[in-house]
């Protein structure tokens, strides 16, 4: 099965997301079901790991929903009140009950607070998920996050942890350090995995190559293995700077020289839980 990890739908008329404004041009509009299906059928994709793009329970039932009405969703990553853990350990117990709950994001690169996930409470309910047998996916920007996610694995060694993005590195500028030690420490955990996702967005949107991509692929590919990484179109963001066909050959391509059944597909299936 070929397995998109990471994609998104978002409906301006109906969800609330602080980040979406005008200025973000292309991806200033409402991107459902019906504008992907026959971008996954023409890139035989077979499967999508559907992810959370605001922090409410609006936008987690209204991805559960979609899930519901679309078999190509395999899986859902939606959202709980991370910072207050009784509230918290309730939703999952009501979400884990849908057969495609797979886990949860919270948007900590928009946090002011760049400790924001090492808090006490935050901690408290991602025992909570380990427990549960769900995932957390972190969406990683600064150096310190990925401090931190090392943070969370150790202090959670059950709990298994995917880095998006491969924590976009800063692909425009060339930038190596401090992204290739962030991630090659978190790497060393064994229950962090990873995404190669949001990788043109990283690089220039007007004029990437595949070749600014490769040395990023293939560092992730060497730290962590084909069965700890997972490919991700981060369909329509990518919209930035390629479309959804492009994005999917570039990944294919650049995967060629890995064992590319588990990247394109089996790792996401046993990370989050489906066939």
């Amino acid at each position: 099965m070929i397995v998109d990890a990471h994609q998104h739908f978002w409906d301006l008329e109906t969800g609330s997301y602080p980040w979406l404004t005008p200025e973000a041009g292309v991806l200033y509009r409402t991107y459902r079901p019906e504008d992907l299906a026959p971008e996954l059928a023409a890139a035989g994709v077979e499967a999508t790991v559907l992810v959370q793009a605001a922090d409410s329970y609006q936008e987690t039932d209204g991805l559960l929903a979609l899930a519901d009405a679309h078999d190509f969703i395999a899986g859902v990553v939606g959202w709980v009140p991370l910072t207050r853990p009784d509230e918290a350990g309730e939703a999952l117990e009501r979400y884990r009950g849908h057969p495609r709950f797979s886990g949860i994001r919270h948007l900590i690169h928009d946090e002011p607070d760049p400790d924001w996930v090492v808090q006490d409470t935050v901690l408290e309910s991602l025992g909570l998920l380990a427990e549960a047998g769900l995932t957390f996916d972190v969406v990683s920007l600064l150096p310190r996050h990925l401090d931190h996610v090392v943070t969370v694995a150790e202090r959670h060694p059950t709990l298994r942890i995917v880095i998006d993005h491969l924590s976009k590195p800063s692909i425009k500028d060339h930038v190596w350090e401090p992204w290739a030690s962030g991630l090659a420490r978190a790497a060393a955990c064994p229950n962090v995995y990873a995404k190669v996702s949001g990788l043109v967005t990283e690089a220039d949107h007007a004029d990437w190559t595949v070749e600014d991509l490769r040395p990023y692929v293939e560092y992730a590919v060497e730290t962590f293995g084909p069965e700890r990484l997972m490919a991700g179109s981060d369909w329509p963001v990518a919209l930035l700077a390629a479309d959804y066909q492009t994005v999917w050959q570039v990944t294919s391509a650049l995967l060629s020289g890995t064992d590319r059944s588990l990247v394109l597909g089996g790792t996401a299936a046993r990370f989050y839980g489906f066939s």
